[in-house]
């Protein structure tokens, strides 16, 4: 069986919010923070506190520590946690969300992920909200992890480099092909280190999913909002059928549109808005309409909570006059998203049961900066995680 950990991000998600809830879910603090102090860090404790937010019982973390003023750059991070040497799944997704951070801030930089220098999210605090998560789901013996969509605030947020639109920059880059919606609450609901965790560790999007239930938790977070409860809530179980009913798909919104009259350059470009609005596919089909007008239908696929969006941006780009719906399920092979690095650079690999796949755009951006040949990136970056994963564990300390 499969043990998983659904975060129902109603009211967002930050870093000691997801510890704090699956602390308040029965991971063991002292098994947690025995795992920390392998870090190379000193000076701090974890204090969770019982508090209430909108009514509900709930656990409020907070890192004590000096006052950490070092900007660490993400190759500072990994050689901290790689120091450590904590237990490989721990590891490797608290390296996957730091990895998730650095790539998403050199693209907002214009830096090479390995040189960003983390400001907030490279404090103690945040490393120890982070890996503290990390290894509260290993605690737990969570093998999977899920999340609902992904609530945000909105006005300005204060950061290191200045006054920000709200969610930041980050954590819109962070959410990009996750369900997400906006809440008109002027407050950081999702923090850039909350939707990390997510992006780097969520196998899936959307409601609970099927789980024999055996815990709940909820994490706090530092204000009491009157328009709702101020938490995360996680819930943690056996996936899978329940009783004897069949397994469940992941739903989704079909969303479709007739033309006659595009020009197959608009279709093109529709389809690559549709991919940027957040379906999880588009496509175009040749079709006869009537009196004979060869014409296409355009598709999109969608999660239920981004079907305005994804309409919308539909009859803008196609000029339809309508735009037509239905609901379906669908059941995604599991995967990961992990990452190599091909003649120093950061190339993303998608792997399966049974399959593993470089991620094209970043193939093409190697084999632009190389002069390597396309289908040479390719193989070299799976070349490299076939190694990686032949490897054998490191040995555990003593």
């Amino acid at each position: 069986m499969t043990r998983g950990a659904w975060f129902h991000c109603f009211a967002g998600i930050a870093g000691d919010m997801a510890l704090g809830s699956l602390l308040d879910a029965g991971a063991d603090l002292t098994e947690v923070t025995a795992l920390l102090q392998r870090l190379p860090l000193t000076g701090w404790s974890i204090e969770p506190r019982a508090v209430l937010r909108g009514g509900i019982a709930a656990t409020a973390l907070t890192v004590h520590g000096q006052d950490d003023t070092v900007v660490r750059t993400h190759a500072n991070i990994v050689s901290i946690i790689e120091e450590a040497r904590l237990p490989e799944r721990i590891s490797r997704r608290a390296l996957a969300t730091f990895g998730a951070l650095a790539e998403a801030e050199g693209r907002l930089h214009q830096r090479a992920p390995a040189t960003v220098h983390f400001h907030e999210v490279g404090g103690i605090d945040a490393i120890v909200d982070i890996v503290g998560t990390c290894a509260a789901l290993e605690v737990l013996g969570v093998d999977e992890v899920h999340a609902s969509a992904v609530a945000t605030g909105t006005g300005t947020v204060r950061t290191a480099h200045g006054i920000l639109p709200n969610p930041a920059p980050a954590v819109v880059a962070l959410l990009r092909n996750a369900p997400s919606y906006g809440r008109a609450i002027n407050l950081e609901l999702t923090t850039p280190t909350g939707a990390a965790l997510l992006a780097a560790l969520a196998a899936g999007w959307g409601p609970l999913p099927a789980m024999r239930i055996e815990a709940t938790g909820y994490g706090a977070g530092n204000r009491d909002l009157e328009e709702l409860p101020n938490m995360t809530q996680v819930v943690v179980g056996q996936l899978g059928p329940v009783a004897d009913e069949p397994p469940r798909g992941q739903p989704v919104v079909l969303l479709e549109a007739n033309l006659d009259d595009a020009t197959g350059e608009t279709l093109a470009h529709a389809i690559a808005r549709l991919l940027e609005a957040g379906a999880h596919d588009a496509w175009i089909t040749p079709i006869i309409m009537k009196k004979g007008r060869p014409a296409y239908t355009v598709s999109a696929l969608a999660d239920p909570a981004l079907a305005a969006q994804i309409a919308t941006t539909l009859t803008a780009e196609t000029g339809s006059l309508g735009v037509r719906g239905q609901n379906l399920e669908r059941w995604p092979v599991r995967r990961s998203l992990e990452h190599v690095e091909v003649q120093g650079l950061p190339v993303r690999v998608k792997v399966s049961p049974g399959r593993l796949k470089a991620e094209h755009d970043d193939v093409a951006h190697v084999a632009r900066v190389t002069g390597l040949p396309l289908r040479e990136v390719h193989w070299q970056a799976e070349s490299a995680w076939r190694d990686r994963a032949d490897e054998p564990p490191a040995d555990e300390p003593a």
